[in-house]
């Protein structure tokens, strides 16, 4: 049994490039530092005075950053060079996260987080280009698990040390902490990772891949409506949950670091074998949508538990997280699928849009809906939601499955009429 764990292990991450893995460690180290972002809406409600709606408010402003920052670094990893779009990123994501920490108005907190989501998220579609620069096509989805590892073992590390942090230094370590792991993994990521130029076989791997803007390729645009979706309600994860956590179920911040680190550690450990075994086993949207759906089961399970209940709090933290690992890693691949050569960063700035989006929207709808609503029908909002991402999916599996045969039925056409 050991024995086929080990083997499971080593298939899953076999074949990797060199790149693959140094970019990998150059993200655990960006995202150890992971520790303002889980602790804002705490931080802003309990230490700044700011009322649920208004730190609603000033996540939304994350939101906005993050849609500028994936839109700049989608077309200047097209324009330019991935590689110096992704060091700047990190250099200046982490000192808008120290400043961050010395203002305390509501508009200087909306301008600060602004500007830092703006530069730290510059560096996704730039980082997607680079994984698909430095992996083959053939092991793309597990590059991109890889680094999804690297993330999770680093948000596995950062709320925790976060929620130390806060209990036996206060706050304003926090800021300076999350802000130097940044400009530690910029240093690192300059030395020991080196440029390489976009490789030219993007149209080997999707013959029929759509040489043209992602805004006029109908299919992705219905595919990132779907994921918007999913991302709202995933994404309640880091805006109203914590506020749950401390307001209804009387959670000290340690512990809720703690909860929050088990979704960064079960994906570590998990991620890579499971992505693994399920990219033989079920097609990519398949993965997708049983994904979505454990999202909202995840959300709704908190319904269960009448004051602090840690069990319930555990076992919710436990399926959203393996909702998680059937559904990002393979819209990532899906994503990746549809771009050309030329228009990678495009793609990928479009995608990693989406889920600015979601930042942008999620806060408004989450905040508002537990200060008017109340929790419970939070979360039942998110189920239902997660229910009609998963049904969107299906449609677009059965759509895309009849496309492929009646292409399939033409080309077959064709060729008689050639031999005819």
């Amino acid at each position: 049994m050991i024995g086929k764990t080990f083997t499971l292990y080593k298939n899953s991450v076999s074949g990797l490039s060199p790149q693959v893995w140094m970019l990998s460690l150059v993200t655990f180290i960006n995202r150890s530092g992971t520790m303002v972002i889980p602790f804002l809406s705490v931080y802003m409600t309990s230490q700044l005075g700011f009322s649920i709606v208004d730190a609603g408010w000033a996540l939304f402003c994350f939101g906005l950053g993050s849609l500028a920052g994936s839109y700049l670094g989608g077309i200047l990893a097209d324009k330019f060079e991935y590689y110096w779009i992704m060091f700047w990123s990190l250099v200046l994501g982490g000192l808008m996260f120290i400043f961050l920490g010395y203002v305390g108005t509501f508009w200087g907190v909306c301008s600060m987080i602004f500007l830092a989501s703006t530069a730290g998220d510059a560096f996704r579609p730039a980082a997607m280009v680079a994984v698909a620069t430095y992996s083959k096509p053939e092991n793309r989805t597990r590059a991109f698990s890889l680094l999804r590892m690297a993330v999770n073992f680093g948000w596995a590390m950062g709320p925790a040390i976060g929620g130390w942090l806060v209990s036996s230094k206060g706050y304003d370590s926090l800021f300076w902490v999350d802000g130097l792991t940044c400009i530690l993994a910029a240093v690192v990521f300059r030395f020991a990772l080196k440029a390489k130029k976009a490789s030219k076989n993007g149209r080997k791997e999707k013959a029929a891949a759509p040489v043209l803007s992602p805004y006029r390729d109908r299919e992705y645009l219905f595919f990132l409506f779907l994921t918007l979706i999913g991302a709202v309600v995933f994404m309640q994860f880091l805006y109203t949950l914590p506020i749950f956590y401390k307001e209804e179920m009387q959670f000290s911040e340690g512990l809720i670091g703690t909860i929050l680190a088990m979704n960064g550690l079960l994906i570590a450990f998990v991620e890579m074998p499971l992505v693994y075994t399920l990219e033989r086993k079920l097609k990519v949207l398949s993965s997708i949508w049983i994904g979505v759906l454990m999202f909202g089961i995840a959300y709704m399970m908190l319904n269960l538990a009448s004051g602090p209940s840690l069990l319930v709090a555990g076992a919710s933290m436990a399926v959203l997280s393996i909702g998680e690992i059937f559904n990002m890693p393979f819209t990532n691949t899906y994503a990746m699928s549809r771009a050309a050569d030329k228009n990678r960063g495009a793609y990928m700035g479009l995608f990693s849009m989406t889920y600015s989006v979601a930042h942008i929207v999620g806060p408004p709808i989450g905040t508002q809906t537990v200060e008017y609503f109340g929790f419970g029908a939070m979360w039942m909002l998110m189920g239902i939601l997660s229910f009609i991402a998963a049904a969107g999916y299906i449609y677009l599996g059965k759509r895309k499955k009849k496309n492929g045969k009646a292409i399939a039925e033409i080309e077959a056409n064709e060729l008689s009429g050639a031999l005819g």
